[in-house]
């Protein structure tokens, strides 16, 4: 094994190094000197993809739970190739695949859908997987309301029942032609993980950790499992028995075909700055999303490092997640529209993109993501952006609707009314550091007195309605069809101060309007793609753009470099067959794609 030291004190990987090396060379606590579980084999790191991804502080605080459903565990904890859904969901190509499932009915009604289950498919133990499998972990979302989608299921769920082991029927209170696109596919980090049966029976969900590596623990369905796991790395190695290799997927994954990835060690991410010279040394293959100034002027450090969009602007893609700039409209004065509207000119959205981004980025003026299914309904509101020009920067209009409400600049140029500023105390991650002081700025321009900053519980504060505004956040809702962001942003969302909702959005800006509840409701009952989809959503935003709940402000790229180094194949502009996130649970189309570079 060749080893040199870099400049940026770590040291580089000769292609016979294994990926016990590799932890080693990241400077990583290896958890077998410790009495640990120990790894297989060494395995080559030209069949090793190494990736950062989530922890905080450097190191993983979800450690040892392998139940996704468990107390503390991470949405986002790196196990997405240990997990297959009943179907897979690619956006970028628009495209359904039966993955454990290997087929569906729905009632001409839509009050039930049949899922038909593959009878080759098996858990990591080597158990069946079965439609009894699928019932189980349904009804036992249906019957606890405090786990992920349990209130979903209550709502929409009559009944799940395996009528036998390849055949499950979901019964609906209402129909529901958008269910299996919403629970039953993995899209992006979005969809119901199902559970072993014999396995979690008569366990206490919420506490079973379900991991044991000396047992198998955790053993999904995927190709991969957990092989050694610490605070600072985690190995997942490929399962030779996976059910899957004899079975056609289609493009996805023919028949016959296993992942030339043997082996995937996940480092936690701690900074911009480290993961950019772990990359630029060719230490990882892949990393969290970067910022554009920091991916810009990495990518010409090693010419084996490309993006979605290769080199060039915007360095990826279009995620599902738009950007927004929130308040809170229960509370004064964002509780009136006018005023909203009167921010909404202040803030000059393409203005904030070229500054922040030096151009390497995209507004938005509706809050969904600029996906091409997407596009028929963006294009059937244009008179309504017309009419309603969200992102419009007109500082004329912002002094307009400011004078109108009684507002006047005082001696200092800031808005103010008996005496009293209007503030507006900008809240974020540092996802948004760099665009968050702009608009801060542009805001201060204004005449309103705006700043930047990060406390650490803004979050929370927004969650329980005890921040007025604004803050940045963006929304994972609709990716091919509108009804999903607008069911957002429907009362059934909106809730009190000090409550939390499990809307997944709307929560933040509590708006409420009962004619556009009743349209959102009718759409729910129309399938995907009915013409009749489209007249509704002009109707709901054209209530939803008169009232702006929210400013719809930048669409969110994922700017991840990825190493071709040691890996081909990855989904690029050239060939978009998957989102590039390894953390999303889309992660395993990747996988069955990648190929060793020798």
């Amino acid at each position: 094994m060749e080893l040199k030291q870099t400049r940026e004190g770590v040291l580089r990987l000769g292609r016979a190094a294994s990926a016990a090396a590799v932890a080693g060379t990241l400077g990583l606590f290896d958890a077998r000197q410790a009495g640990a579980a120990p790894a297989n084999a060494d395995v080559p790191r030209n069949r090793t993809l190494v990736y950062l991804n989530g922890g905080s502080g450097g190191k993983y605080t979800d450690m040892g739970i392998g139940n996704p459903y468990a107390a503390g565990a991470s949405h986002q904890q790196g196990n997405a190739s240990m997990w297959e859904p009943l179907f897979y969901y690619s956006a970028f190509a628009d495209d359904m695949i039966p993955w454990l499932a290997s087929g569906y009915t729905y009632a001409e009604d839509y009050s039930s859908v049949t899922v038909n289950i593959r009878k080759q498919a098996q858990w990591g133990d080597g158990q069946p997987f079965t439609a009894n499998d699928v019932a189980f972990t349904f009804n036992l979302l249906k019957n606890n309301q405090k786990l992920t989608y349990g209130g979903d299921m209550k709502k929409y769920i009559k009944s799940v029942e395996a009528t036998d082991d390849l055949t499950v029927t979901f019964t609906f209170n209402s129909p529901n032609p958008r269910f299996l696109f919403e629970y039953l596919a993995f899209k992006f980090d979005n969809g119901v993980k199902l559970l072993p049966k014999h396995i979690f029976e008569g366990k206490e969900v919420t506490e079973f950790m379900w991991f044991d590596l000396e047992k198998g623990w955790p053993c999904g369905t995927g190709p991969y499992k957990i092989t050694l796991w610490s605070e600072t790395q985690k190995f997942l190695d490929l399962r030779d028995d996976w059910w899957g290799k004899d079975v056609d997927f289609g493009p996805a994954s023919p028949a016959g075909s296993m992942p030339d990835v043997r082996r995937i060690v996940c480092v936690p991410y701690s900074d911009d700055n480290r993961a950019a010279q772990l990359l630029a040394a060719n230490e990882v293959d892949q990393s969290l999303d970067l910022r554009p100034g920091t991916i810009k002027s990495l990518l010409p450090q090693n010419k084996a490092l490309i993006t979605h969009s290769f080199n060039r602007p915007p360095f990826g893609y279009v995620d599902w997640w738009p950007n927004s700039f929130w308040v809170n409209t229960q509370m004064e004065p964002w509780n009136d529209p006018e005023i909203r509207w009167a921010l909404a000119y202040a803030i000059d959205n393409q203005g904030a993109v070229d500054v922040a981004y030096e151009g390497a980025g995209q507004t938005t003026e509706l809050p969904y993501p600029d996906y091409p299914a997407l596009k028929p309904y963006k294009d059937s509101v244009k008179d309504l952006l017309a009419k309603y020009p969200n992102n419009k920067y007109d500082l004329a209009e912002t002094s307009k609707r400011m004078t109108a409400k009684g507002y006047a600049k005082d001696s200092a140029g800031f808005w103010a009314k008996g005496g009293k500023r209007l503030v507006v105390d900008i809240y974020g991650w540092g996802i948004w550091a760099d665009i968050g002081p702009v608009v801060a700025e542009q805001l201060r321009k204004a005449g309103f007195e705006s700043s930047y900053s990060m406390p650490p519980d803004w979050y929370d504060q927004a969650m329980l309605g005890k921040h007025p505004g604004g803050w940045f956040m963006g929304h994972g809702a609709s990716i091919a069809d509108p009804y999903y962001t607008l069911f957002l942003f429907t009362s059934e969302n909106s809730v009190p101060k000090n409550t939390t909702s499990g809307g997944g959005g709307n929560q933040l800006s509590r708006w409420s309007n009962k004619d556009f509840d009743a349209i959102v409701e009718k759409m729910n009952n129309i399938p995907m793609g009915d013409p009749r989809v489209l007249d509704l959503f002009h109707d709901a935003m054209a209530i939803w753009l008169k009232e702006l709940p929210n400013i719809p402000f930048i669409q969110w790229f994922h700017r991840i470099p990825m190493n071709t180094t040691y890996w081909q194949g990855w989904p690029t502009v050239l060939n978009s067959y998957c989102n590039g996130a390894f953390w999303h649970l889309t992660f395993p189309l990747i996988l069955h794609k990648l190929k060793a570079t020798q």
